[in-house]
């Protein structure tokens, strides 16, 4: 009855139009990765180059993210972690409203970075936000919480991107945006932010960088979160070549294979989530959601030849669940630093997270040559998790933190 009645009380305004807020940006993130094939297809591109292509925009889109995380990170620690929600929402939005008339790759590439840019400020400051309005006990359940209706916006994409032309797509996705920021005037400001001290730098890039341990902490949690973007960025984004390669009997589409894998997501930070808050540790929730992804993807590339549809995307739902420890990651990253620099912490290490997609891929890209499209992939993947769980075991735990003290 006890967990029952924490759930109840993370049930406030603050945490229901944060996810909302994470729902719209997560519907827009993963557009471009379903509609990569539709749209470049009618740009009049075909065969490997919807891949080079794909890639390269995919990539423009997470510089974007990477270069956004700082600005609005360090925006967030100076003026507050509300204008981050307004002005990022606002940038990404309208740049997808934008997307829909481009005509040329060079302009979808220009649009995807800005978009990056405005997508990077809203899951930070929104984890920021949560993190320091709710109490220690339950803050870990308000962004499970988050997390978890956040991402079922990939599953409603997924839908929606199988009955609306993709032009359509992007405007629908720049006006729910929209719609959003008139909810977020009813949303009060963080106190342990309004009741800033003097005397320390607030959203210093200095402080936030210049010491080893901080800067170690930084790396080990962009390898902690690593894997998640594995998945959505490889696996499933590029799901179509890989089914194809791994001799799958059905035709395997993009948007399927992430509305699926996001499903999962959505119950695994569910479940990731509880798991965190009946074990009382964060870090052990995450090495056994990594155990159930790393055996889906072991399934994925060991049993899918010959295949067909339903047993692909069950495999792609069990790689979501297990990779659904993305609530207990973004909550280790604002637990792990000082209320001076958490937001900029808080929203720069999701966004480098997803820019790792852009190492990765050029790995890929690198290895694929020589080792061939799966193994490839399997490389890379195998870095990527061994990294991950290696942070897992160096990172402090921070379930019964308190928040409330400056770097």
């Amino acid at each position: 009855m006890k967990h029952l009645e924490d759930f109840k009380k993370v049930l406030t305004l603050p945490v229901l139009v944060v996810a909302l807020g994470y729902f719209v940006d997560i519907f827009d993130l993963t557009l471009f990765s379903m509609l990569r094939t539709k749209s470049l297809t009618d740009l009049g591109l075909k065969d490997e180059q919807l891949i080079d292509v794909g890639i390269r925009l995919l990539n423009a889109q997470m510089l974007g993210m990477l270069i956004g995380g700082l600005f609005w990170g360090v925006l967030g620690d100076k003026k507050g972690r509300l204008k981050v929600l307004f002005g990022s929402i606002l940038l990404y939005s309208l740049a997808n409203i934008a997307n829909a008339f481009v005509q040329t790759v060079e302009q979808y590439e220009i649009l995807r970075f800005i978009s990056g840019i405005g997508l990077a400020g809203e899951l930070g400051a929104g984890i920021t936000l949560i993190s320091e309005i709710l109490p220690k006990g339950i803050r870990g359940l308000g962004t499970t919480l988050v997390a978890t209706i956040g991402v079922a916006g990939a599953v409603f994409g997924g839908i929606f991107v199988e009955y609306v032309e993709w032009r359509g797509c992007f405007i629908v996705g720049g006006v729910l945006g929209l719609l959003l920021l008139f909810l977020r005037f009813k949303v009060h400001e963080s106190s342990l932010f309004e009741n800033k001290t003097t005397g320390h730098e607030w959203g210093s890039l200095r402080v936030a960088f210049f010491s080893g341990q901080r800067i170690r902490k930084f790396f080990l949690c962009i390898f902690l979160g690593a894997p998640i973007w594995y998945v959505a960025g490889l696996l499933m984004s590029f799901a179509p070549e890989l089914s194809k390669e791994l001799g799958v009997a059905a035709e395997i589409t993009s948007s399927r294979a992430i509305a699926i894998s996001y499903l999962g997501l959505a119950f695994g930070d569910f479940f990731s989530g509880a798991a965190s808050h009946l074990l009382e540790s964060r870090l052990k929730s995450v090495r056994i959601f990594m155990a159930i992804t790393v055996l889906s993807i072991v399934l994925i590339f060991t049993t899918t030849h010959g295949a067909g549809e339903f047993y692909y995307y069950l495999l792609c739902f069990l790689t979501g669940l297990g990779a659904g420890f993305w609530a207990i990651f973004v909550t280790v990253a604002a637990e792990q630093f000082g209320t001076n620099i958490r937001a900029t912490m808080a929203t720069s290490i999701p966004n480098f997270v997803r820019g790792a997609v852009v190492p990765m891929t050029l790995a890929f890209k690198f290895l694929k040559p020589d080792l061939g499209f799966i193994s490839a992939m399997m490389v890379v993947g195998v870095v990527v998790f061994l990294l991950s769980l290696l942070s897992t075991f160096l990172l402090e735990e921070t379930f019964h933190k308190d928040l409330d003290y400056l770097e």
